[in-house]
Formats: structure tokens, C-alpha cells, sequence
């Protein structure tokens, strides 16, 4: 019972700090708590020790907690003197908005127009840097301010006081007690990726106990999983770079090494498992292995690491090192992966060696706020949609999002006083906030409905915590600040919590006012709807930024990456003789395999929207068997890489290089499939058919696997099994239709010929190379030769199981045990 309860709390442990890198959203979420709270307090103290009135005081207290909320978030992070110079403009920012505001007050008509004005010149400042992102923020809510509470210019220097002592408090409490420690917070993600990468053990024995309906989607979670474990390790990526975040003894390079290590490990578990978890026929395995299999993988997941080793050690000595048929390699190939796995977390805290790495460590991604970059970092090279002679769409994307920020404002102005006189600012807000942490169309329709769900939710919780705290304002108060930072805490979950909680602030915060009704609530909850409902109106048709071409653009990128890869794992395959020349300042393969996972990130990212069914034209299991395909292909290219980062010593070059004909013949292959990734990155709207260069390269790569095959020689490079799987994943890939509204484009004419290219038949090796790769082959190595973990591996498994390649688990990551 005790060991069964220990097992629940570690799984709720993981769950948390798996959703959470780093602690993020939790830090978030108690500095924006403990900065409004301390505001509230130190704003009612000033407005008594000055005799303000009760509205000055009130008045007051609301902006100082506006402030302090969005100065929470602007001042994250570990440097002080870059959150001292962004504090100082705080006043200038809300200065601004307020003096323009006051000027205008008794002016509606020109009231309206500045509205108009202040919400473009909001998202057009965002383009300067992410501190003009807050201060255009913290002007609109000036200007918003002082149009509405209508206070007299000469308020101007007491509300100016108010606002420097809430920026105070916020620049304190950030540079102290709240303070952004860079080695605690690396600690924090590394304890993230063991708990995401014990995730991905839970899916696979999940998957492994489940019957033939739920396989689907329990892949599809399998799949998922694999991409926020790719997630944490990018976000240690970008805190490795940070001063004093290392552990001592650590490199940067050694700690990516590590994470890298792990990451496959795991991976090849969960491959093995989706193998062994095929239908009847088709490389399922038996009962028996299959239910050994979900125990080493159970108790990987439960963190019960020495019971997961003698597991695994039990299935390796029950399933014979070659047996015909596709299961039993793949159950070997678990278990040896599950052992590699828990050998790394043994010496999780030894830093491996990593030699002569070439150049100096440059993180494959920058961190926004202590996280990953949000889609606008993809979307920003994209043009908009319209027709080639308008020069607008070429314009930047907080340019194009500034206009139509200024255009939904100017019509939910219109259309929200339709529905109220005094109200209808909400409607504007819900415009302006669309067009806010937003790249594409289909993103800006997804947050604009989530306002709308989140207020719909939040009017009804809000209704009833009104009548509990009415009367009650020290209550009152406390709910507000709660609510918010539970807000902050679960908006990058979903943007709809976030709205939610802020339904039930304003609810109290009028019955601060004692002007609460649930009238008002509902008046809300019309207002904002029509202004999601303009925004989503002008994201469609006024200077749209197509979901489709963002994603089409980072494969692109996507694509350019792995070429990157191959290039170099070409080089290191070909002899030495061959290469010529001191190449000891070329690219590490490990960043190169990090710059890879960041564009699967990338593109992952944009194209969520896809993978719901929500966008007209869109079959949501189209594209997530497409991202599927495109981490596959990612994660073979960062085995070649882990294979041939060390083939140059003497171990490794026996392990991978093996022979001359061999290495000659892998690296042959890898440098045309880099040709053919590099010609899919230029033509994102390709159709079906693949141009003349692709059929060319892939053609040749193929050919080149054949002859090694002829030669005998295919077993004898550790580089040429992932090579085949490769080539098939980038035929596949080369033939799917783009991703395009109504259905495959017309031909592409190709740049060699002028004219369509029939489609060449991109299909699994021959059978000769088919029947070389079922062939068991010692056990996995790492690229320096020697053991990958100190229990029998696995052989190879057979092409064929679910249209997977199980490779041997290449060490690559950071177990936290």
C-alpha cells in the first residue's frame, strides 16, 4: 500500500512539474499575485496619507494594479539592469496614454478617433522589442483610462505618482524575492524533461495495454508527448546559455549532450512500443512479450528505475537474439532502450565527455520571457494573402496587425454602440485583444471564441461570488487577486481560464464600485462577443495571414535544417582520405540536431490550429499523420547524428564508419537525401507529384543503399539503417499534397524542366535491402563503439511494423532520476 501510494504522489509530482517547465507558469502567476496585492496596498496607503477622495483613491488603486500586473510579467527574467531599463519607460508608456486620453475626454468624437489611433500605434511599437510590446500595452490602457474615468489634466501628476510607486514596488519585489535565479530555473526544466520523458514511457505502456479502438489515439498522445519532450529540452537549451545557470563541472555542450542522449533513448522505447502495438499481422507482437513489454515500460514511467533495468534484463534473456518476423526485435529493442535509459540516470550527474565540439556553444533557440517563442517568430516572414500588386501585404506582421487592430477597433466601436452608450469598450478590448499573442487567421479565430467561452463561464461564477462578497471589500479584493493569478497560471493552457478568471475580477471589482448586477455581466458578455466576432471578420479578410502558408513556410525551414544535418553527417560518414583537409571547425551535429528540433517545434506549433476541426477545407487527421511523419524524420536525422559525432575515433569509426565501401555508400545516401530536403524547403506549394531534383536525389539514394546491399556491405555501418527509413520518410513526404484550402494544388513546373514531373515510384528499399536490414546485429552502440547500456541489446527490428525502423537507442539527454 505504501509502495502504491509513493507510486500516485510521484505521478502527480510529474504531472505538475511536466505541464510546467522551469516553474514558469507558477512564477508567473505569484508575481502577478504578489504584485497586485502589494499594489492595492501601497496605493490606498499614499491616496490616505494624502487625503485623496474616494474616487481619487479608487481610481488610483486600479491603475497601480494595472501596472503592477502587466509589470510583473515585463520584468521576468535573471539580469537586473534590463529589468531597471524597461521599468523606467513604464511611467512614460502610461503618461502618454493618459495625457492623450485626458486631452480628448470631453471631445467624444475625437475620443473616438484617438481610440482608433492608440490601438495602432499599440501593435505597431511591438516591432521595436518585447519591452515595446508592454509599453504600447500600458499606453492603450492610459489612454482607455483616462477616456472613460475622465479625470482633469490636473490629475495628470497625481496619477503619474501613482504609477512610479506601483513601478517601484514592481522593480523591488522582481530584483528580490522574485527574483529569476538562472541555475535554479535550469534545475527546474532538467527535472521537466525526466518528468515528460517518463510521460512518454506512460504513453507507450498505454498503448501497449490497449485494445485495437483506442490505438489511434493513444498514438496519436504518444506522439504528442514526444513533442513536449522535444519542448523542455529546447527550453534547457536556451537557460544553458544563460550565466551561472551551468552546475558545476557542466559545459553547455555536455549538458546538451546528456539531454540528447536521453531523448533518444526514450524515444527508441516509445518507437518499439508503437511496433510491437501494430494489428494482428502486421508485427504485433505476442501476448506474453507484448505484456513484458508494457511492465518495463510501466515501471520506466512510475520511476521505479532498478525495477524497470531487471525488467528489461528479463524480457532481453526471454526474446532469442534473432527470430523471424518483426515483434521480437522491437521488444528487444525496448528493453534495451529502457535500459539505456536508466543507465543515464544513474549518471545523470557525471557530464559526459564531448571532446573538441568545434565552435563556441550557441543555443539552437532564444527564450521569450523564460519561454519557447510563440508563433509570430514563425509568422513573421510570411506574407499576407491578397493580391501580388498590393504592396501592404508585404509589409511586416506588427505592421499588418497594427492596421488591423486599428480597423477592428474602429468597427467594434461602431457596433458595440449599437448595443450600449457606456459599454462599449468591451467590445473594443475584444477586438484589440484578438490581435494580441496572435500570428495567423486560424489563431486569431481560436482566441477570439475563447474570450467568448471564458466570459460566457466566468459571468455565471462570477454572478454567484459577487453575491457572497458584496459588502465585503477587503474579500472583494482578495478574490481579484486570486483570480488573477490563476488566470496567469493557466492561460498557456488555455487562453479561455485565463478570460474566465478575469470575468469573475470585473464582477468584483464592480461590487467594489457597489455598481455590480448580473445585468452588467451579461452586457459584458454581448459586447465582447461582437468584438471577437469583428476581430475574427477582419483576421479573415483584411490582410490575412494564412495558417496554411505559415506552415508550409516553417516545413521550409524544417527542411533546410535536416539538410544541414545530413550535409555534416556526410562529411563525418566519408573517409578520411576522401574529405581531406582539417575540418575541426566544422558544425557540432548536436546543435545541428537541436536546430532540427526547433523547427519541428516551430512548425508543430503553427500548425495546431490544423489539427482541430475547426478551419473550413482542413481534415484535422491529415495533418497530425503529417507532423508525424515530420518528427520521424527529424528524429532519424538526429540518430544519424548521434551516430557520427564521434565516428572519428577509433572506436567509433569501427562502430559506424565500419568498412570504406560501407561508409562511402551511407554518406553517398545522406548527401543526396540533403539535395532532395534542400528542394523541398524552396517549393512549400509543390502538389503531388515531387519535382525533377527530388525524384533525382532520392533516386540516388536509393540506388546507393541497393549497391551497399549488393556489396554485402550493408550491415556492416550502424549509419545505413536509419538511412533507409530516412529515404522512405522523405518519399512519403515528397509525394503528400500541400497544405492547401479546397485540395492538392495544380503541378508544379520545375525550374529544370518547365513542365510536370511524373511521380516516381518512392517506395520501401528492395527486398534484398529488406531482408539485410531483418538480420540481427549485436547489440545498440553508442558512436564511440562500446556498449549503449550494460545489458544485452537489441538487434534491429524488420521494416514493415506500422511503417517503423526501430534503431538502436542512441544515448542523447538528461534522465533525472
Amino acid at each position: 500500500m505504501a509502495g502504491l501510494t509513493q507510486g500516485r504522489a510521484a505521478g502527480i509530482r510529474d504531472l505538475f512539474v511536466a505541464s510546467d517547465p522551469g516553474l514558469g507558469r507558477f512564477r508567473t502567476a505569484a508575481s502577478a499575485g504578489l504584485a497586485m496585492a502589494g499594489a492595492l496596498a501601497l496605493e490606498y496607503l499614499f491616496a490616505r496619507l494624502t487625503h485623496a477622495d474616494a474616487q481619487s483613491t479608487m481610481v488610483s488603486m486600479i491603475i497601480g494594479t494595472v501596472v503592477a500586473m502587466l509589470g510583473s510579467n515585463a520584468l521576468d527574467g535573471p539580469e537586473v539592469l534590463p529589468k531597471i531599463r524597461t521599468a523606467v519607460f513604464f511611467p512614460v508608456a502610461i503618461g502618454l496614454g493618459l495625457a492623450a486620453g485626458m486631452a480628448v475626454s470631453d471631445r467624444p468624437d475625437l475620443m473616438l478617433v484617438g481610440f482608433v489611433l492608440v490601438m495602432f500605434a499599440a501593435v505597431f511599437v511591438r516591432r521595436f522589442g518585447l519591452p515595446f510590446f508592454f509599453y504600447g500595452f500600458m499606453g492603450w490602457m492610459g489612454y482607455f483610462f483616462a477616456s472613460f474615468l475622465h479625470p482633469p489634466m490636473s490629475r495628470l501628476p497625481s496619477l503619474l505618482l501613482a504609477v512610479t510607486l506601483s513601478t517601484a514596488w514592481v522593480l523591488l519585489i522582481s530584483t528580490t524575492v522574485l527574483h529569476t535565479r538562472s541555475g535554479t530555473t535550469l534545475r527546474h526544466v532538467r527535472r521537466s524533461f525526466g518528468a515528460r520523458a517518463r510521460s512518454v514511457a506512460r504513453a507507450a505502456a498505454d498503448l501497449l495495454a490497449a485494445g485495437e479502438p483506442r490505438r489511434a489515439r493513444l498514438r496519436h498522445r504518444l506522439h504528442v508527448r514526444q513533442l513536449r519532450l522535444v519542448e523542455a529540452a529546447l527550453i534547457v537549451e536556451g537557460w544553458s546559455a544563460r550565466s551561472g545557470a551551468l552546475p558545476e563541472g557542466w559545459s553547455a555542450t555536455a549538458l546538451r549532450r546528456r539531454l540528447l542522449e536521453s531523448q533518444l533513448a526514450i524515444e527508441s522505447l516509445a518507437q518499439a512500443a508503437d511496433a510491437l502495438a501494430g494489428p494482428e499481422g502486421e508485427g504485433a507482437g505476442p501476448d506474453a512479450v507484448r505484456r513484458s513489454a508494457h511492465r518495463v515500460a510501466d515501471l520506466l514511467a512510475r520511476h521505479q528505475y532498478e525495477r524497470a533495468a531487471r525488467a528489461a534484463r528479463a524480457l532481453l534473456d526471454a526474446v532469442p537474439d534473432a527470430t523471424p518476423g518483426a515483434a521480437l526485435p522491437a521488444a528487444r529493442q525496448l528493453a534495451a532502450a529502457a535500459a539505456e535509459y536508466v543507465e543515464l540516470a544513474r549518471r545523470a550527474q557525471q557530464p559526459p565527455r564531448v571532446g573538441d565540439t568545434g565552435p563556441e556553444f550557441e543555443p539552437a533557440v532564444g527564450l521569450v520571457l523564460g519561454a519557447l517563442p510563440g508563433s509570430a517568430s514563425v509568422a513573421k516572414e510570411v506574407d499576407a494573402r491578397g493580391r501580388r500588386w498590393n504592396p501592404v501585404r508585404r509589409l511586416t506582421l506588427s505592421t499588418r496587425q497594427a492596421f488591423q487592430a486599428a480597423l477592428a477597433g474602429g468597427i467594434a466601436i461602431v457596433v458595440g454602440k449599437e448595443i450600449s452608450e457606456q459599454r462599449y469598450y468591451w467590445a473594443v478590448i475584444a477586438a484589440f485583444i484578438a490581435f494580441t499573442g496572435t500570428a495567423t487567421r486560424s489563431e486569431t479565430f481560436i482566441k477570439a471564441t475563447h474570450r467568448v467561452t471564458g466570459t460566457l463561464l466566468g459571468l455565471v461564477a462570477g454572478i454567484g461570488l459577487a453575491h457572497l462578497t458584496a459588502g465585503h471589500t477587503v474579500t472583494a479584493l482578495t478574490v481579484i487577486v486570486l483570480s488573477m493569478s490563476c488566470g496567469f497560471y493557466l492561460v498557456k493552457v488555455s487562453y479561455a481560464f485565463m478570460i474566465f478568471f478575469v470575468t469573475i475580477m470585473v464582477s468584483q471589482m464592480y461590487t467594489v464600485l457597489h455598481e455590480f448586477s448580473p445585468a452588467l455581466l451579461v452586457l459584458r458578455l454581448e459586447e465582447t462577443a461582437a468584438g471577437a466576432l469583428v476581430g475574427i471578420l477582419v483576421s479573415l479578410l483584411f490582410l490575412p495571414t494564412s495558417t496554411r502558408d505559415t506552415v508550409n513556410d516553417a516545413r521550409g525551414h524544417l527542411f533546410s535544417a535536416l539538410a544541414d544535418l545530413l550535409d555534416e553527417v556526410a562529411h563525418r560518414l566519408t573517409p578520411a582520405l576522401a574529405r581531406g583537409g582539417d575540418d575541426s571547425g566544422r558544425p557540432d551535429p548536436d546543435a545541428l540536431s537541436r536546430a532540427v528540433d526547433n523547427r519541428l517545434r516551430a512548425m508543430a506549433l503553427v500548425a495546431a490550429p490544423l489539427t482541430r476541426p475547426l478551419v473550413w477545407g482542413n481534415d484535422p487527421r491529415l495533418v497530425r499523420h503529417r507532423l508525424t511523419l515530420y518528427a520521424a524524420a527529424a528524429r532519424r536525422g538526429r540518430v544519424l547524428a548521434a551516430l557520427v559525432r564521434e565516428a572519428r575515433t577509433p572506436d567509433g569509426a569501427r562502430g559506424v564508419l565500419g568498412d570504406e565501401a560501407a561508409a562511402t555508400a551511407a554518406a553517398a545516401a545522406c548527401r543526396a537525401l540533403a539535395a532532395a530536403c534542400r528542394d523541398l524547403a524552396a517549393h512549400p506549394g509543390r502538389s503531388l507529384v515531387p519535382t525533377a531534383e527530388v525524384t533525382l536525389r532520392l533516386g540516388q539514394a536509393r540506388a546507393a543503399l541497393a549497391e551497399a546491399d549488393g556489396a554485402g556491405v550493408l550491415g556492416r555501418s550502424a549509419a545505413l539503417l536509419p538511412a533507409v527509413r530516412l529515404t522512405a520518410l522523405l518519399g512519403e513526404l515528397a509525394t503528400a499534397p500541400p497544405l492547401r484550402r479546397g485540395g492538392p494544388a495544380a503541378p508544379v513546373r520545375t525550374e529544370r524542366s518547365g513542365s510536370p514531373v511524373p511521380p516516381a515510384p518512392v517506395t520501401a528499399p528492395t527486398a534484398s535491402v529488406t531482408a539485410s536490414l531483418t538480420v540481427a546485429r549485436g547489440g545498440p552502440r553508442t558512436p564511440n563503439g562500446v556498449p549503449a547500456a550494460p545489458l544485452p541489446a537489441a538487434p534491429a527490428a524488420a521494416p514493415g511494423t506500422q511503417g517503423h525502423l526501430p534503431e538502436p537507442p542512441v544515448s542523447s539527454g538528461t534522465a533525472q532520476g
